[in-house]
C-alpha cells in the first residue's frame, strides 16, 4: 500500500540535507559547546552558525535567539519568563481562546499563581479582533500572547496590529509562530513582537529542538536553573546535533519559501474544492480568513472524526482530528468550539496538512479515499439515514 501523509502540522519528515548536516555532530564533532578546548569550540562554532541561520529566517539578530527543547518550552519560557520578571504589583495576561495547549496550559498555571488571564474570543472564521484585545487591556497588563497561525485551522492572526496596541500600552507581545515559520514570510521587526516561538520538527528539522526569539531589552526570568548557557536565559548542555539541524532547516526554509508556499496553496485549494464537490454535507472551517498554505480543516457531517481517521489510515491516508498533542482527548477541539461549531460538528471535523513531498496525484487519491470512507461510515449512521428520509 502506498501511504499518503497529510499531517504535516503534527510533524514533518526531516529533510535529507538536514540529516546530512547533523550526522557529524553525533560521533565526530561530539564536543560540549561550553568546553574551551578544540572539540568544544568546534561544537560552539556550529551552534553559533545555526543561531545565525535561525535569526536570518525571521529577521532577528543572532543574539536574540534562545535555543530550547521545542515549541512548548519556548512558549512556557516566554509566558512564565516575562510575567515573573514583571515589577508590576498586579499582573494580567491577554491571550485567545484558540491558542495551542502550550500557551493555554501555561496561562492556567499562571492563574494558579494569582495572575489574571483574559481569553479573547475569535470570529466564526477563527480570527481574533484587535479591538477585542484593545478592550481587554488594563493598567496591570503585562503580556499579550496571540499565535501567528492556528495549528488546526491554519488561520493567520492580525499579530502586527495587535503588537502595535501592545507597544502603545507598554505591554510585552509574544506570538507562537510554530505553524507559520517556514510557511509564510515572518519578520519579527515587521510584526513588532518582543517574543516569538518556533519549532524544528514543524519545518523539516529534528524533534526536540526549538527556539524563542527574545527582542533585546525584553525582561525575561529563566524557568530552569543551572549553568549560564544561552546568555543565562536557558541553562543546560546544548543539543548540538539538534541545533545544527534546526539551523539547516531554517536555511532551507528561507531558500524555498516563496515557491513552496505557492505550490502548497494550489494543492490545498484543489483538495478543498474536490472534497466539497464530491462529498455532500461538508464545510471548510476558517475558509473565509487568510490561512497558511497547505492547511485545511473540514467538517464531514454525520461522521465521527476519530472513526474517519482510523478508516482513512487503514486505506493509507494519514490525517488528524486536530492537534497531535491532543490525540485521544475526550472533549471536542477547543478551537472548533471557539469558532461556534456545535460539539457534534466539532467531532466530525478533520485536519489535513500538506507538505513538501505531497503531489497532485496524492490529492486526487486522497479525495477518492475520503469519499469512500465517508460514504461507508454514513451508511452506518442512523442520524444520516434519518436525514435522508422524506418528511412526513
Amino acid at each position: 500500500m502506498k501511504r499518503i501523509y497529510f499531517d504535516h502540522n503534527a510533524t514533518t519528515p526531516v529533510d535529507p540535507e538536514v540529516v546530512a548536516a547533523m550526522l557529524p555532530f553525533f560521533a565526530e564533532c561530539y564536543g560540549n559547546a561550553s568546553s574551551i578546548h578544540t572539540f568544544g569550540q568546534q561544537a560552539r562554532a556550529a551552534v553559533e552558525h545555526a543561531r545565525e541561520q535561525v535569526a536570518a529566517l525571521i529577521g532577528a539578530r543572532p543574539a536574540e535567539i534562545v535555543f530550547t527543547s521545542g515549541g512548548t518550552e519556548a512558549d512556557n519560557l516566554a509566558l512564565f519568563g516575562v510575567v515573573r520578571a514583571s515589577r508590576r504589583e498586579r499582573r494580567h495576561v491577554i491571550t485567545t481562546a484558540i491558542e495551542h495547549p502550550a500557551v493555554l496550559e501555561a496561562c492556567r498555571a499562571l492563574e494558579r499563581e494569582g495572575v489574571e488571564v483574559t481569553y479573547v474570543p475569535v470570529s466564526a472564521d477563527g480570527v481574533v479582533d484587535p479591538d477585542a484585545v484593545r478592550r481587554a487591556l488594563r493598567p496591570d497588563t503585562v503580556l499579550i500572547s496571540v499565535m501567528l497561525a492556528n495549528n488546526e485551522l491554519g488561520t493567520l492572526q492580525p499579530v502586527e496590529e495587535i503588537a502595535r496596541l501592545a507597544a502603545e500600552a507598554d505591554v510585552w507581545m509574544h506570538t507562537d509562530a510554530v505553524q507559520a515559520v517556514g510557511k509564510v514570510p515572518v519578520d519579527v521587526n515587521r510584526l513588532g513582537v518582543d517574543l516569538l516561538t518556533l519549532s524544528g520538527h514543524k519545518l523539516y528539522g529534528p524533534k526536540g529542538v526549538g527556539a524563542l526569539y527574545v527582542r533585546g531589552g525584553t525582561r525575561l526570568q529563566p524557568v530552569l536553573y543551572g549553568g549560564h548557557h544561552e546568555r543565562d536565559r536557558r541553562p543546560g548542555t546544548e543539543n548540538v546535533p539538534g541545533i545544527v539541524g534546526l539551523g539547516r532547516a531554517a536555511e532551507l526554509a528561507r531558500q524555498r519559501l516563496g515557491e513552496e508556499s505557492a505550490r502548497l496553496r494550489a494543492l490545498r485549494d484543489r483538495f478543498e474544492q474536490a472534497v466539497l464537490e464530491r462529498i455532500p454535507e461538508t464545510r471548510v472551517n476558517g475558509r473565509g480568513a487568510p490561512r497558511v498554505p497547505g492547511t485545511t480543516n473540514i467538517t464531514f457531517s454525520y461522521v465521527e472524526g476519530e472513526s474517519l481517521v482510523i478508516a482513512l489510515d487503514l486505506k493509507g491516508l494519514a490525517c488528524s482530528t486536530g492537534a497531535a498533542c491532543s490525540s485521544g482527548a475526550v472533549e471536542p477541539s477547543h478551537v472548533l468550539t471557539a469558532i461556534g461549531l456545535p460539539r457534534e460538528q466539532a467531532r466530525a471535523s478533520l485536519r489535513f496538512s500538506l507538505g513538501r513531498t505531497n503531489t497532485e496525484a496524492e490529492v486526487e487519491a486522497a479525495v477518492e479515499l475520503l469519499a469512500e470512507a465517508v460514504e461507508r461510515l454514513r451508511e452506518l449512521s442512523p442520524l444520516y439515514r434519518r436525514s435522508l428520509a422524506p418528511a412526513s
